[in-house]
């Protein structure tokens, strides 16, 4: 066994990068506080070629140190854009066509296991704030509301972990 070098990893340029074909999904922030948890949205953005991250509200947005203390450069390859409030972004999302989805606890929730992404669909995912979730007025705009099934004390994860398991699932869906 050998780890590979950032050479034998053959990864793209920025420049490559922001050129390259990316997948139709955007992040959304909704009311992000800790600029470590964008930084490292920014970072699984990056490693699955999203299409976007938008930050809304009282998100924090490059540049910043905290955010490249954990996004490591991707704040300089991934498209992002911010909006004042999260239901502009989401109202710019839905002319353009996107399917939207809250993650978030609700009583109309769908599991994360049985939501099928399709591959000719663009989908956006709001993430909420740390402590309050997905603001109200977001919610009412999304076309539905994924929760991921979760098995200890705790009833929510970092909003980083989460933008990072629900690209994964959206990855895994459509390179199905």
């Amino acid at each position: 066994m050998k780890k590979l070098t950032a050479e034998e990893l053959n990864r793209l340029s920025v420049d490559e990068f922001q050129e390259a074909k990316k997948h139709p999904v955007v992040i959304v922030m909704d009311n992000v506080r800790s600029l470590n948890n964008v930084g490292s949205a920014f970072r699984s953005c990056d490693a699955f070629a999203a299409e976007g991250l938008y930050l809304c509200g009282i998100t924090g947005k490059p540049p910043h140190r905290d955010i490249r203390k954990t996004a490591i450069g991707a704040e300089d390859s991934v498209s992002w854009k911010h909006f004042p409030k999260t239901e502009e972004a989401l109202q710019a999302l839905k002319e353009e066509g996107y399917q939207i989805y809250a993650l978030e606890q609700t009583d109309k929730s769908t599991s994360l296991l049985e939501f099928s992404p399709k591959a000719d669909e663009k989908y956006a995912f709001v993430m909420g704030n740390e402590v309050f979730g997905v603001s109200d007025e977001a919610l009412a705009l999304c076309d539905g509301y994924l929760e991921i099934p979760q098995f200890g004390t705790k009833h929510s994860l970092n909003v980083s972990v989460t933008a990072g398991v629900v690209l994964w699932h959206y990855i895994q869906g459509i390179l199905k």
